[in-house]
């Protein structure tokens, strides 16, 4: 399948839009102003690796979005938006002026605007220049409303995932085969990326990678270190799928493992599945967070338990790593259905995780792989 094309139905993005033209109304903006790439490609279509670029959508509460955008990414803008108001800037171009003028020319000079000051390529400096640009656009930001606009994720979003999923699997199956004593945890990378591009993930990841001590810590990168007999691997697959993502760990020991770390894995496996179990619409954050800490700690596996345990994952593009609902203690949300998450648990050096989706009556487990710990 070609990526140069909408990746949903033009009706899937009419719906979201109005959707998002329903919260501007509520809190009285006159449009929004997206920086965030995952609000642009999400409620437009438009997709393009130069994301990074100085881009933006301009979504009035009447009237077709306007995209603003480099003009080396028309072909892109043709293939996968759904709209076609644009505004273009050339590498010669004062592109504060332009973007001040697309701004003015969709909204007025005099427009309330909700804008996402939590967007990454939302710079000080571009704000600034804007605000200097435009001195009678009052900017608000509206943060929260587009985040949380993505979090209940429709079927056909869902089915990418799953679809990561299968390529998570094809990749963790790799790293376990090829995590054997003499090799590099380089190699092993390479092993398992080539395996999930070819499952169908548009990144090779791998995603965490670490043996020896490294292993104790989360969010190690592969080396050129040469596995040891005895070491622990911990390994997460993030692989995505038109860049919905899915990902899951697996523990790993090279040749041998104790008894005792066979009943390590095994009563993580077993207060994870307590905790997955309990998800489901309306239940509360903290319920199934409380049986991850109180089952860790009560097992005497970990001193302390201080990192979440669950983060909401969907459409993701570099550098956003996972979505900003998490569930940690003072948490005060509840799961909804169509509401996405990777839940990990981790002691010892071993991590156990899952992709989960949440149905009506409880939950899906998107990521099915075997769950054990793997002497390889």
């Amino acid at each position: 399948m070609s990526i140069a094309r909408p990746w949903f139905a033009r009706e899937e993005y009419l719906a979201r839009v109005e959707r998002l033209r329903a919260g501007l109304v509520a809190q009285g903006f006159d449009a929004l102003v997206a920086f965030m790439p995952e609000t642009v490609t999400w409620s437009t279509g438009f997709f393009t690796r130069g994301y990074s670029s100085y881009q933006f959508a301009i979504i009035p509460v009447a009237g077709d979005p306007v995209l603003f955008c480099r003009d080396v990414e028309e072909y892109y803008l043709d293939a996968t938006c759904v709209f076609p108001g644009r505004v273009m800037w050339t590498d010669s171009d004062d592109r504060d002026a332009v973007a001040a003028g697309a701004i003015r020319t969709t909204l007025g000079p005099k427009a309330r605007v909700g804008i996402e000051m939590g967007a990454w390529p939302l710079s000080a400096g571009r704000f600034a220049a804007l605000q200097a640009r435009l001195p009678e656009v009052s900017f608000v930001d509206c943060t929260a409303l587009t985040t949380r606009l993505r979090l209940v994720k429709s079927p056909a979003e869902i089915a990418y995932q799953r679809a990561a999923a299968r390529a998570a699997e094809a990749g963790m199956a790799a790293g376990i085969g090829a995590a054997v004593a003499g090799t590099t945890e380089r190699d092993m990378a390479a092993a398992i990326c080539a395996a999930m591009i070819r499952a169908g993930s548009d990144l090779p990841g791998p995603g965490v990678l670490s043996s020896g001590e490294r292993a104790f810590h989360l969010h190690g990168g592969y080396s050129d270190r040469v596995l040891e007999r005895g070491d622990i691997v911990q390994l997460e697959v993030t692989p995505n799928v038109r860049h919905y993502h899915a990902r899951f760990m697996r523990p790993m020991k090279v040749g041998v493992a104790t008894d005792e770390e066979q009943r390590t894995v095994e009563t993580l496996i077993a207060i994870q599945d307590r905790a997955i179990a309990t998800v489901a619409p309306g239940v509360a954050a903290t319920v199934p967070d409380s049986i991850y800490r109180e089952g860790v700690l009560g097992a005497g596996l970990r001193e302390t338990y201080t990192n979440k345990t669950f983060y909401s994952v969907g459409l993701l593009l570099q550098p956003s790593g996972g979505e900003p609902l998490e569930a940690e203690p003072k948490a005060t949300w509840r799961f909804e259905p169509g509401m996405v998450f990777h839940t990990y648990v981790l002691a010892h050096g071993f991590g156990m995780s899952e992709t989960i989706a949440v149905t009506e009556t409880g939950c899906e487990r998107l990521t099915t792989f075997p769950r054990r710990l793997f002497v390889t």
